[in-house]
């Protein structure tokens, strides 16, 4: 008997790192899937390799008639929604504030911040109806903290995780939690597709590994394992949360790391004394 043995979940951005990963695990522990994602190669050959219990459609999350119509395809295609995951995000620009480019911030807030509201908008009635239901969107440990790079990214995250415990005081009311996830460094092709997806998560699986003190990169599993207990029954009582999965990143330097700091600020002091 799996975990989501019944319930019916909308995932975005779930053809591929994060989302495909938990999309896989969802279907795993029982789950009903509707993929939502922009790429169709990618989606199709997800959906035929889990089988009849996954669908795709292709959806921009950021415009309203489209979120609206994924909603009310899971419920049309499967009777119920038990789970959206708001997922689906893009990378965030690179430099200082004065070389940002409008229409791309513009673009970035549509993505990670109007989708996660378009998401919630259009999913809570039925929610609310059947009183029970789970929303988790994603964050990052780049809206905890502050970002200089990818400041515009680091900006639509935070707003993601205050949004999420904002709605989580009005739907909690009603039975349905809203939580986010906040992932740290994880091997991903974030940006790319296919093949080259690929390779960009192999590099990143040794570049990450030294950026918090579990000593590996972070990896998609990681995540889908969060958003699998969020879905479930396990977490009924879980709302208004932001789920921190990052190895301790947050956290700042590791212990050995603070050790060397302080041994080298000791030396200095001890040599300016002499």
């Amino acid at each position: 008997m799996g975990r989501l043995d019944g319930k019916v979940a909308v995932i975005t951005g779930g053809s591929q790192g994060i989302g495909r990963r938990t999309t896989e695990m969802f279907i795993a522990e029982g789950a009903k899937i509707v993929v939502a994602g922009r790429r169709v190669p990618e989606g199709e050959v997800l959906v035929k390799r889990l089988g009849s219990n996954c669908v795709f459609r292709q959806t921009d999350v950021t415009v309203e008639e489209q979120v609206k119509a994924l909603i009310e395809h899971a419920v049309d295609r499967f009777g119920r929604i038990d789970c959206l995951f708001n997922n689906a995000g893009i990378l965030g620009q690179t430099g200082g504030i004065e070389g940002l480019e409008v229409a791309r911030f513009d673009l970035i807030m549509a993505s990670h911040v109007r989708s996660v509201m378009l998401g919630m908008k259009h999913a809570a009635p039925h929610m609310k109806r059947q009183g029970s239901g789970s929303i988790i969107n994603t964050g990052s440990v780049a809206g905890q903290q502050a970002v200089s790079v990818y400041m515009d990214y680091s900006a639509a995250k935070a707003a993601v995780i205050h949004f999420s415990k904002c709605v989580a005081m009005e739907l909690g009311e009603a039975g349905v939690r809203v939580n986010s996830i906040s992932p740290g460094m994880i091997a991903t092709g974030m940006g790319a597709s296919g093949v080259a997806a690929e390779k960009q998560a192999s590099v990143l699986r040794e570049v990450n590994k030294g950026w918090q003190p579990i000593p590996r990169s972070g990896l998609p599993e990681d995540v889908a394992y969060a958003a699998v207990f969020l879905a479930s029954d396990e977490s009924t009582f879980i709302n208004g949360h932001d789920l921190v999965v990052d190895g301790g990143l947050i956290g700042g330097l590791s212990w050995n790391q603070r050790r060397q700091r302080s041994a080298e600020i000791r030396k200095m002091f001890e040599e300016l004394s002499i």
